[in-house]
């Protein structure tokens, strides 16, 4: 028995490790997951209720199509830029917190020391423990220190333009694929059924999928997001219903 008490802190040590490399961690996701989700979600949505609008209006198989493209394209565009433009903005104010914590740090140290022990007094730690924290991180990185713990910017909220721009793009144009495709192959006079019928599936799908990735409840986010896609296609059927003029 002698011989295997040495193994014992080891094997503790060895299981301690594999639990850290199996533990999840959902928040370093949440940068691209919101923006592809947010793409995809608003790529099926609006351009399936664009489709259903214009098919319960006029049901031209060419109509529909071009409809259903054009969405596709312009949407994709203005999601990439609107996110780009929004993170850009989130960027250029984390450069300017930034900028002036560094100048803040090179001509007041000590207030920005104690500055920075407060932040970790209001988290729980008695005044000395915090004092000599902020002490041994600002002697280690300064400026990482009260970017993470007083600005709230890490490397995984840290705004990345043009991360999210791709993302929102390629994500919108998977979503509006399937509205785009069902355009094509659907018969004309049950088009509104066969989008919404699609849609709604894909929908619970993206619903489910985002669930799982973010490590929340499948079910809620399930059935928020049909519930919200129902009233959205709802809706522009409705109004291209009663303001369609049949030039047939």
């Amino acid at each position: 028995m002698k011989h295997f008490i040495p193994l014992i802190p080891l094997f503790i040590t060895k299981q301690s490790h594999m639990h850290h490399q199996l533990e999840k961690h959902y928040v370093n996701r949440l940068g691209w997951l919101r923006a592809a989700v947010l793409g995809a979600n608003d790529g099926l949505l609006s351009t399936t209720s664009i489709v259903i609008g214009v098919a319960a209006a006029e049901p031209e198989r060419h109509i529909i199509i071009l409809a259903a493209l054009a969405g596709m394209i312009a949407g994709a565009m203005s999601m990439a830029a609107g996110e780009y433009v929004s993170v850009s903005s989130q960027e250029d104010t984390e450069k300017a917190d930034l900028i002036r914590e560094k100048r803040e740090l090179e001509e007041m140290p000590e207030a920005e020391l104690r500055e920075l022990a407060k932040v970790y007094e209001k988290r729980g730690c008695s005044k000395e423990t915090a004092m000599q924290v902020a002490i041994e991180l600002t002697e280690h990185n300064a400026l990482e220190a009260h970017a993470r713990d007083e600005l709230g910017i890490n490397e995984i909220t840290q705004a990345k333009p043009l991360q999210a721009a791709i993302a929102s793009f390629g994500s919108f144009a998977v979503g509006a694929l399937l509205p785009f495709t069902v355009s094509l192959l659907a018969p004309i006079r049950q088009m509104v059924y066969f989008q919404y019928g699609f849609s709604i599936i894909f929908l619970m799908f993206l619903g489910a999928m985002s669930a799982r990735t973010g490590g929340s409840s499948i079910k809620i986010a399930v059935m928020r997001i049909c519930f919200w896609g129902t009233v959205a296609m709802g809706i522009t059927a409705l109004v291209g219903h009663l303001f369609g003029v049949n030039v047939s």
